[in-house]
């Protein structure tokens, strides 16, 4: 072993003893929330296990809605119950209101720009404003409404097609698809998904694998002194995909920009149009990397997360056949059988939406939210939070708490019919996408996209598995990552529908 490394060691193990030796006094000094035995250097990280938010569940069981655990040298608290979503995300969101930064998104300098990842400041705001009012605000969604319906209707098509030849569809696959080409039209006015375009192939596969990785485990969270040396190369890949995907927004960013300088362009009317307004008109100070950064969360964000939810909801469909037949009777007598779901439609369908809610409350995508940071020393149920502590909301927890919910494990979409509660970050028995100031602004679209999508699959087609196995044998086990997906992708055979 040379000089160096080891000096390296020994710095390192002296820097966790001091580590371990400050939580113990923290810990001796004040009141922190209860937890499990720590181990020493490592703390709780066998603990976590491949399904940290089924992990965190159940020993919550056993220490309380609010637990400490010490993973590596990251002080973390998870909440598990409505009452201290409440606390957190509305009655002391300005407290927790900013993030503890991943290493992953520290690549290619992401989580300066990153609406998801910046602190509450001007910027924040800024972007926070811009997605409001000119993307997601439910003007600017009614006027573009016809690009939805044009990505159904070729999702349809494309399925119509699978169901001549006999094939199964993949339905997490042609969910995504069907998302990014949506997204790209709202953006740009084109599709990114096009087998006959290597550009478009090569950013739906850098998305998925820029996906994959930041998903994985990762020890410079646990331990930052390893930041530096990058021991699983995480961020050196995540680097790798982030420029590849910000190359491509950047050159479509000066593309628009150059042609809007001709005497001969006329306005697209997209996102891009109205961001290159607010750069060249000064309206916000935004400038070309405010604009790719947001761009690329728009497009990794809002196409993973609603694939993976649209899958889950076709599972547990074919796995509840009696909801299905609701959903189908329902569909029929609305809006009559074969026809695709328009926007105007959706309110006119009550169970379906009810549906999309089980589905949240069963399978957020994003388990236990994205992490907050305790700005100061807190109170929290008697607890004291440390400055600088990781928290963790267990969405998934409280969607199968039986103190809130009747048959928690069970798929009952009924239990939201006549029921005023929604996803919109009020009613903190549901909240998929997360509430306070850091509410997901993508929320409009992405529940617009996952009724229009489900209803038109659910009216055109009957469903069956693929190799003729049975709902009661489906694997229904989740992976764990950036989101939560099925382990193993949904592959269903679709009949046709005669209207």
């Amino acid at each position: 072993m040379d000089l160096f490394t080891s000096s390296l060691l020994c710095l390192l193990f002296t820097w966790l003893l001091l580590q371990a030796f400050n939580s113990f006094r923290i810990g001796r000094e004040s009141k922190l929330p209860p937890g499990p035995r720590r181990l020493p250097i490592v703390g709780n990280l066998f603990d976590l296990g491949d399904k940290p938010h089924r992990s965190f569940s159940k020993l919550a069981q056993i220490h309380g809605p609010v637990m400490s655990l010490k993973l590596g040298t990251l002080f973390t608290v998870v909440v598990s119950s409505k009452a201290m979503a409440k606390e957190i995300l509305q009655k002391q969101d300005l407290n927790f209101c900013n993030r503890t930064i991943v290493d992953a998104v520290r690549a290619s300098q992401h989580y300066e720009f990153a609406l998801p990842w910046i602190p509450v400041s001007p910027l924040w705001r800024t972007l926070r404003k811009v997605c409001n009012t000119h993307i997601f605000s439910n003007q600017k969604l009614d006027g573009n409404q016809y690009l939805r319906r044009n990505k159904i209707q070729q999702l349809i098509a494309h399925v119509r097609e699978s169901c001549l030849k006999g094939e199964a569809v993949n339905i997490g696959q042609a969910a995504f698809d069907t998302t990014i080409n949506l997204m790209s039209n709202t953006i740009f006015s084109t599709d990114l998904v096009d087998p006959n375009s290597s550009i478009a192939r090569e950013f739906r596969e850098t998305i998925c694998s820029s996906m994959v990785e930041a998903g994985k485990p990762n020890l410079a969270d646990y331990f930052p002194l390893l930041r530096k040396i990058d021991p699983q190369g995480i961020r050196h890949h995540m680097t790798v995909y982030l420029d590849k995907l910000l190359n491509i927004l950047g050159k479509m960013f000066d593309e628009r920009s150059e042609l809007r300088k001709s005497q001969d362009s006329t306005a697209s009317n997209d996102v891009l149009d109205t961001l290159l307004d607010v750069v060249e008109e000064g309206i916000e100070e935004l400038n070309k990397t405010h604009v790719t950064h947001l761009l690329l969360v728009l497009f990794v964000a809002g196409t993973d997360t609603t694939s993976s939810t649209l899958e889950w909801a076709m599972a547990e469909l074919i796995q509840n056949p009696h909801v299905l037949l609701e959903a189908k009777k329902e569909l029929e007598q609305t809006i009559g059988k074969g026809h695709p779901v328009e926007e105007c439609d959706i309110h006119r369908l009550p169970y379906l939406q009810a549906i999309i809610k089980e589905t949240f409350r069963l399978h957020p995508t994003v388990p236990l939210l994205l992490p907050r940071r305790a700005g100061s020393d807190i109170h929290l149920c008697g607890f004291k939070i440390p400055e600088g502590s990781q928290m963790l909301i267990n969405v998934w927890a409280i969607g199968r708490d039986p103190r809130i919910w009747e048959n928690p494990n069970k798929f009952i979409p009924e239990r939201f019919l006549g029921c005023e509660i929604d996803v919109k970050g009020r009613d903190f028995e549901l909240i998929p996408f997360g509430g306070g100031r850091r509410l997901c602004p993508g929320l409009p679209l992405a529940n617009r996209m996952l009724n229009l999508m489900l209803g038109s699959l659910l009216n055109c087609f009957d469903w069956k598995l693929e190799g003729g196995i049975s709902s009661n044998e489906m694997n229904m086990e989740e992976k764990f990552g950036l989101s939560v997906h099925m382990a193993e992708p949904l592959r269903v055979i679709p009949v046709l529908v005669l209207e």
